[in-house]
């Protein structure tokens, strides 16, 4: 990503909250065969200190990325929006797209096929647990462990990564305050970063 101070992230713990509260990732590898992309749920490893990103590759993805051959990309997106010049002041014309993105670098260790059946019993979980009526992979343990064989599993720590909260701080106050207010509606969550961003640089 380019290389903006203003937007650096550098943070550890910020860069975790964003992978929960956005688990959709790309995954891109540079194999011999050339550039490989997938996209796939992540859940983070909460037991220890460092960035460490569970997931599993449907079968023959592991393959064509030569999982755990050599280092992975992991995007992790996270709200993004345009931001029109029409929020700025008569006169200021360039537009915008605001975005909190973090480029994470590792090479990833796959999962005998017990610890993958239990992460991907964790992922669904994740999820699951705000359904009314959720389901859990072990109501049909040996049918889901059979589907389970179709996926290989991952664990990457986190070597180095990148991240941007590019969030209109080369504008004023009032300006920065004018786009939080025109995102409440469209794009809350991009809007909640902008006013946790301001919290942070106020010490509130």
């Amino acid at each position: 990503m380019r290389h903006t101070p203003r937007y650096l992230m550098t943070d550890p713990e910020q860069v975790k909250r964003l992978v929960r509260n956005n688990p959709w990732a790309t995954f891109v590898s540079a194999t011999s065969n050339g550039l490989v992309a997938s996209h796939y749920p992540v859940l983070l490893d909460e037991s220890g200190t460092d960035i460490t990103v569970l997931s599993h590759f449907g079968r023959p993805d592991d393959e064509l990325h030569e999982l755990g051959r050599h280092q992975l990309l992991v995007i992790i997106q996270g709200p993004h929006d345009y931001v029109s010049p029409s929020w700025y002041a008569p006169g200021d014309l360039v537009p915008t797209w605001n975005h909190v993105t973090a480029h994470l670098y590792g090479t990833p260790v796959l999962l005998d096929e017990d610890e993958n059946y239990t992460v991907l019993c964790r992922l669904t979980d994740s999820f699951e647990r705000h359904q009314p009526q959720g389901r859990n992979l072990l109501d049909d343990e040996d049918a889901t462990r059979r589907a389970a064989k179709g996926t290989a599993g991952l664990r990457l720590r986190v070597d180095r990564f990148d991240a941007r909260a590019k969030l209109s701080q080369n504008k004023t106050e009032d300006v920065r305050d004018t786009i939080t207010a025109r995102l409440s509606a469209a794009n809350p969550a991009l809007a909640d970063e902008m006013r946790r961003h301001r919290h942070r640089r106020q010490g509130t």
